[in-house]
């Protein structure tokens, strides 16, 4: 397992928190949305999973380099 993977898997669920935390807080604050949560909240959970790994993935080098910076 590279280090990149082993990272962004530590980091997944925290991200997908935080999308999905965005997602409903969007979904209950918008009255025209908040009508249909039934059908919106799930789609948030749906797409929180979908876009936190390619996130994770990214922010995985940034958290790498900075750790190295302070240790060397």
């Amino acid at each position: 397992m590279s280090t990149r993977l082993a990272i962004a898997a530590v980091i997944y669920m925290m991200v997908n928190a935080v999308v999905f935390g965005i997602g409903a807080v969007t979904v209950l604050s918008v009255p025209s949305l908040s009508e249909n949560a039934p059908v919106w909240i799930p789609a948030v959970v749906v797409t929180s999973f979908i876009l936190s790994a390619p996130i994770a993935w990214f922010i995985a080098p940034l958290m790498r380099s900075r750790a190295y910076k302070e240790t060397h």
